[in-house]
């Protein structure tokens, strides 16, 4: 089974929640706490390199960050791609590139560069000719037809709620499979957009960010289907990471862990059970038959 088939049977389940990783270690924190997706930050993987979040990384730096967490973990994993670096022609490659990782699907947004997350101020939205011309694009693209074409607009902050409505739907109607409104403003714009839009729906949970704060039940019930927190584990370890070294500089020794993990077990968290067979495995064969 692809894992677009994967996480499409798991929205047949209820409304899928899918915390945000960076890299391997938080990818496998999210599938050991019972999380039925993965989402790759864009936002985190572009701090995991030193840069914000300004469209600063490539599309193969992305893809490639991507394709290691899915390969981590058995969880299908939505990833962010921007705005698809380019115009019609890089996000097909884009597109063929992402799903040859092993992701389930992407989203793609009608931001102009430099492109910035959806909750900070100042962004530039392209023409709706060019986006809707992207996401047919990226729909023709996809080998596997369970692959998922997310159409994510930021026009809400620049062009108003109605606009942001209007290129939902117009990329609906050019094949996207989800529409991801970006950051509406009010508990109300929240709701409506499940009831205005003509396709599954993604909700952006951001930490003090635009939206108002919903739970995941409260988001479900206002109809959406798929719903990410990109920042809740990149805000954990960044705060972790400060009050450990804060601890080890005014003590001068090493701090209590937040959690009592042994070396062996951290090794542990990293596959090294399945390395380990792999030790001996090859070592002594049963001689072949004759033949």
């Amino acid at each position: 089974m692809s894992k677009g088939k994967s996480f499409r049977d798991a929205m047949k389940r209820g409304m899928v929640a899918a915390p945000g990783c960076f890299d391997c270690i938080t990818a496998r924190s999210i599938e050991r706490a019972g999380f039925a997706a993965a989402y790759m930050t864009g936002a985190g993987t572009a701090a995991s390199l030193g840069y914000p979040d300004y469209g600063l990384v490539t599309m193969t730096e992305m893809a490639a960050n991507a394709g290691r967490i899915a390969t981590a973990i058995k969880l299908p994993v939505i990833a962010d791609a921007d705005t698809g670096y380019g115009n019609e022609l890089n996000v097909i490659r884009t597109v063929r590139e992402y799903e040859k990782q092993g992701v389930a699907g992407i989203h793609i947004e009608d931001q102009g560069f430099p492109k910035k997350c959806g909750h900070l101020e100042d962004k530039t939205i392209v023409p709706l000719d060019d986006y809707v011309a992207k996401i047919r694009a990226a729909a023709s693209a996809k080998a596997d037809p369970d692959f998922l074409i997310i159409a994510r607009t930021d026009s809400r902050a620049v062009l108003g709620f109605e606009e942001a409505i209007r290129r939902a739907n117009a990329a609906i109607e050019a094949g996207a499979d989800m529409a991801f409104v970006e950051a509406p403003q009010s508990r109300e714009e929240t709701a409506s957009v499940p009831k205005l839009v003509k396709g599954p729906c993604m909700l952006n949970m951001v930490w003090r960010g635009k939206t108002p704060d919903l739970s995941l039940t409260e988001a479900e019930a206002m109809g959406y289907r798929f719903m990410i927190l990109p920042g809740v584990l990149t805000r954990t370890v960044v705060g972790a990471c400060d009050a450990a070294l804060s601890e080890l500089k005014t003590q001068g020794r090493h701090p209590a862990p937040a959690s009592d993990i042994t070396p062996q077990q951290g090794f542990r968290l990293s596959g090294a059970d399945e390395w380990d067979r792999y030790r001996t495995q090859f070592r002594d064969q049963p001689p072949r038959a004759a033949e």
